[in-house]
């Protein structure tokens, strides 16, 4: 006949899963382990009726009743408070009460486990000491886990159970970071640590403030299909998205991978992606990538992983200055590799950028002076005096769209002066008819050169919003500064001339044509060789960069969306919109 299994006990289970987990916290680690040298604590159910819940004696050995029956979270309380009495360094039988409820109160703050019985809400907040010379009330004298639960058989000199707590404070206090940053994902499990990538950026959030506010908000996405999908063969960065993407395949150690990490960190926080202008984006991001690197390698963060893009003797130089010196190899340099993988490069545009609450620059710039400043407090060492150099350019940081577009013109757009003649009497002088005064009037003259050109690209690939944006941010400023009429010229496939508009139509009542492809140079011709066009009047250009390529023989500017890119090197300024 089949023997059936006996169920274990509920009470006994439980007192064992609660004696089990105290042993893994950190806190008391060191005084439950083997490994530590001499003594170490140990608990067991007895059959003692009369002790109460538990008793612990000096050597660490703790005797709970069997007759006491309390889940998991009861038994954890009781056999911390006992754990917590040898830590605290308590031994002498007239401070029992007074000990008990010091380790109450600690228990409460940290919240080890759920206290078994009930206990006064409100613990008084005195220390030790004032608690032994002045008394304790009634209602306070019974906050420990027994009557007693202190044994003070075999007292042992110097037990060294208070340094052992120490220890233990010390190690719970790092779990914790750990775990808020990220490096593992629970207090009382030493196995549950994370992916060396992951490790990596905790460590710069806890450890080096320079660059810890940027790592705070990216996050890692470590997946093989996704980094087979974007030929990740490393690592790579979207800013937009403040995400990170590694390779989970590549096996780099701690050390390589917070090397890596830096290096998209700066990459981001430096906006390496908007400073691309009109130059190659892939050669550009090697210029980057070899400024990066020495930066990395000279401040010692990490290591330079095998296969990264170094060399000393661009030391000292920008990017600009490293874009200029292997732009004229391109055969060469176009087969380094980045941290993406040859030919690509590791900063990822804006496409299936997700909405943000703040924005990029700002944030990034707030965190990065912030991390420099924490960096230089904390003596943390010093940093190359290019990094510096463009640290300290975002203390000045660009100025918005609007702004330098409004200072464009004011260089570039005369205002109409208006002049005094007799030959036109001023209206005011109805009270003193005898006293002749001069009025004012505009010149015919004055008033045709004191315009601007305005060509639109009104192809199927412009924005409705951001055309409306621009065109009405260039109305205002030109009524601010009394501009009667802009000559506009609308283009896609051909050029449509709308002539001479007065300003208040430019911002929202202008029937656009179009809507096909993209030419733009014969909107720019029209208006150039046009008699009734001063030969000083500028020409501001609104497009989307999806254009062709424009030769421009006056003033001129572009208006174009962030993140959008001329098919040129343009000669006039560029504006773009946020």
């Amino acid at each position: 006949m089949k023997k059936t299994k006996k169920e274990p006990d509920p009470n006994t289970a439980a007192f064992e899963k609660a004696w089990k987990t105290l042993a893994a916290h950190p806190m008391f680690a060191p005084m439950t382990s083997a490994r530590y040298p001499q003594i170490s604590a140990t608990a067991k159910l007895v059959d003692e009726p009369g002790i109460g819940y538990a008793i612990v004696g000096p050597a660490g050995s703790i005797r709970a009743n069997r007759t006491r029956k309390l889940d998991q979270d009861g038994w954890q309380w009781v056999l911390a408070h006992c754990l917590l009495h040898l830590g605290f360094g308590h031994h002498a039988r007239e401070w029992d009460d007074v000990a008990c409820l010091a380790v109450t109160r600690f228990q409460r703050a940290v919240k080890l486990g759920r206290e078994p019985f009930p206990l006064p809400a409100e613990l008084p907040a005195a220390d030790e000491e004032q608690l032994r010379r002045n008394g304790l009330k009634a209602e306070f004298t019974d906050c420990g886990a027994g009557s007693p639960d202190l044994s003070y058989e075999h007292i042992r000199d110097d037990p060294q159970w208070p340094d052992r707590f120490a220890l233990g404070l010390s190690a719970a206090a790092t779990a914790a970071v750990d775990v808020a940053g990220g490096a593992r994902t629970s207090i009382t499990d030493p196995a549950a640590r994370r992916a060396p990538w992951q490790r990596a950026l905790s460590w710069f959030i806890g450890s080096y403030p320079l660059l810890g506010a940027i790592a705070a908000r990216f996050t890692l996405v470590a997946d093989a299909e996704l980094a087979r999908g974007l030929d990740i063969s490393v690592a790579a960065v979207s800013p937009e998205a403040g995400e990170i993407y590694v390779n989970p395949q590549r096996r780099l150690d701690d050390e390589e991978w917070r090397f890596v990490l830096a290096h998209e960190m700066l990459h981001a926080a430096l906006r390496h992606g908007d400073r691309v202008g009109g130059r190659d984006p892939y050669l550009w991001n090697v210029a980057c990538d070899f400024v990066v690197n020495g930066w990395l390698v000279e401040m010692g963060v990490g290591l330079l992983p095998d296969g990264t893009l170094h060399d000393p003797a661009l030391a000292g130089l920008s990017a600009e200055d490293v874009y200029d010196r292997i732009a004229g190899d391109l055969r060469r340099m176009r087969k380094l590799a980045t941290l993406r993988g040859t030919g690509r490069g590791d900063i990822i545009g804006p496409p299936g950028a997700r909405p943000r609450a703040v924005d990029l620059d700002e944030y990034c710039r707030r965190a990065l002076l912030s991390g420099y400043a924490y960096h230089l407090s904390s003596g943390r060492g010093v940093l190359p005096a290019g990094l510096v150099a463009e640290i300290r350019v975002l203390e000045q940081p660009p100025l918005p769209w609007d702004v330098r577009l409004a200072r464009w013109f004011d260089e570039h757009v005369p205002s109409p002066e208006w002049q005094r003649t007799y030959a036109r009497p001023s209206r005011r002088q109805a009270a003193t008819p005898g006293i002749p005064r001069p009025g004012r009037h505009l010149p015919e003259e004055v008033v045709r050169r004191c315009t601007f050109g305005v060509v639109v690209d009104t192809s199927g690939s412009m924005n409705h919003e951001l055309m409306g944006k621009a065109l009405g941010a260039i109305a205002s400023y030109a009524t601010a500064r009394d501009v009667p009429a802009a000559r506009v010229v609308f283009c896609d496939a051909a050029a449509y001339d709308a002539g001479y508009l007065p300003v208040d139509d430019i911002a929202g009542r202008v029937r656009v044509r179009g809507r096909g492809g993209t030419v733009l140079q014969p909107g720019v011709d029209l208006l150039e060789r046009a008699v009734d066009f001063p030969p000083t009047g500028p020409i501001l250009v609104i497009t989307d960069g999806e254009c062709d390529v424009l030769r421009v023989r006056r003033e001129h500017a572009y208006l174009m969306p962030a993140g959008a890119r001329l098919p040129f090197t343009p000669r006039g300024e560029v504006f773009r919109l946020s």
